[in-house]
């Protein structure tokens, strides 16, 4: 049985002062995904931080142009704002395609890029893992991978990263807010907020242990007139992705002004490959074009007993997202 303290602040300092005077305290909001950890024995916070009187559930525009989102801002409370809508649908249609309506009425934005990998192996706390036990071993690696990363795995964890609003932040470019002890404040590259698993598994993010999440701030582009977001899972509802793919366009014509493709379901962390969008700039969108994007995205990719038609599958997530994003058929197009 997990036995723990409950205390609950109203102002960001005094949450991270909490928070850090105990080693193993865990900061709670939403707890959609906390509560599972506490319920299957996953992890043991000594004391549970409430967070949810703090100030952070505004959304408010920049002055870059861009959109500032509070981290308590509820899933479902961002997906249905009317500027989200307009100017950032790839964002709101990332959320709709992620678990269900009463789980995105209370999960928040900070929560969602923090979720733990949803690996039957990690939330098997009877099982060895890496991830729970830096050292124990991963039994995925020669277990059930169906479901496991195909990108950017290592020896130590080949488990994924389990967010659809994740996925389209990392297309649109995002940028994490976070504020430390003694005020201190600081910005990462949402590129940057992820980590592979390389040797230390169980340190998902670069936040560090006495920050928090403040807020997430959208640039200025948000691929409104070309976007798409494609999932594709085991079932219609509540389930999470084999593959996905958020991708965004600026185009001109049938040329490719910019271009961004983020992946879902294949790695630790959304996976991007700014050098692979670059090489589309100036080409002409068509199916042969998509495909040679999609085969240097997907280079290096390896695939373990149960998972290898997610590198397929991979490919032609990719082309659909570029279809719809594009709003034309390539075959069509071709005739």
């Amino acid at each position: 049985m997990n036995r723990f303290s409950y205390t609950r602040a109203t102002a960001v300092p005094q949450a991270i002062d909490q928070h850090r005077a105990n080693a193993t305290a865990a900061f709670i909001a939403g707890g959609t995904n906390l509560v599972d950890l506490l319920r299957e024995d996953v992890t043991h916070p000594a004391v549970l931080v409430d967070i949810n009187r703090l100030p952070l559930r505004r959304i408010e525009a920049t002055d870059a142009g861009g959109l500032k989102i509070g981290a308590l801002v509820t899933n479902s409370a961002l997906a249905y704002d009317d500027t989200v809508a307009a100017r950032y649908p790839l964002l709101a249609k990332a959320i709709l395609a992620g678990a269900s309506a009463q789980i995105r009425n209370v999960a928040t934005v900070g929560g969602n890029l923090l979720q733990r990998t949803r690996c039957h192996y990690f939330y098997d706390a009877g099982t060895p893992c890496n991830k729970r036990e830096p050292g124990t071993g991963c039994p995925a690696l020669a277990g059930v991978n169906r479901i496991h990363a195909i990108l950017g795995a290592s020896e130590q964890c080949i488990a994924v990263h389990p967010s659809d609003m994740c996925v389209a932040l990392a297309a649109l470019d995002a940028t994490v807010h976070v504020a430390g002890s003694g005020n201190g404040t600081r910005t990462l590259p949402f590129a940057d907020f992820h980590r592979l698993p390389g040797d230390t598994p169980h340190i998902d993010s670069n936040l560090r242990d006495d920050e928090l999440i403040t807020a997430i701030e959208l640039p200025e582009e948000g691929f409104a007139a070309h976007h798409a977001y494609v999932k594709v899972r085991d079932r219609a509802s509540y389930a999470f992705a084999l593959v996905s793919a958020a991708v965004g366009l600026e185009l001109d014509g049938d040329t490719i002004v910019n271009a961004h493709c983020a992946l879902g379901g294949v790695a630790h962390k959304p996976w991007r490959d700014p050098e692979a969008e670059a090489v589309l700039r100036g080409k002409r969108l068509e199916a042969a074009v998509v495909r040679d994007f999609a085969a240097m995205l997907l280079r290096g990719a390896q695939a373990r007993r149960d998972n290898a038609f997610k590198i397929e599958l991979a490919a032609r997530v990719i082309a659909r997202a570029f279809e719809l994003a594009a709003q034309r058929s390539f075959e069509e197009a071709a005739s």
